[in-house]
């Protein structure tokens, strides 16, 4: 009898081991879910650190003449009174004037 259940009791102690280690909810999926909470760490801190980065711009662009003028000044290219504007235009590549020549000189 007490064979009997010391193997049901080694049977049990098997199976719950079993699904400890590979079944649903056990130690392959808490590794795997430890992971995905990493990689969801990194990405809402990545998010963060932007949020961040916005909001201070946010805030100097309503607090701060000068982030006002720099953003007129780089996308809509205005300019102060009295100011004088200089635009460098760099030249085209020369063209040759003469048409290409065959080798008779023609």
């Amino acid at each position: 009898m007490i064979r009997w259940v010391a193997l049901i009791l080694i049977i049990l102690l098997i199976a719950l081991q079993l699904k400890l280690w590979v079944g649903e909810g056990g130690m392959r999926d808490l590794h795997a879910l430890r992971a995905r909470i990493q990689a969801q760490d990194a990405e809402n801190a990545k998010l963060k650190q932007r949020n961040q980065a916005l909001s201070a711009e946010v805030q100097d662009l309503k607090h701060g003449q000068q982030a006002i003028e720099a953003r007129a000044r780089s996308e809509l290219g205005l300019i102060k009174p009295g100011e004088t504007f200089y635009q460098v235009v760099t030249p085209a590549p020369a063209s040759s004037t003469n048409p290409k020549q065959d080798d008779n000189g023609h």
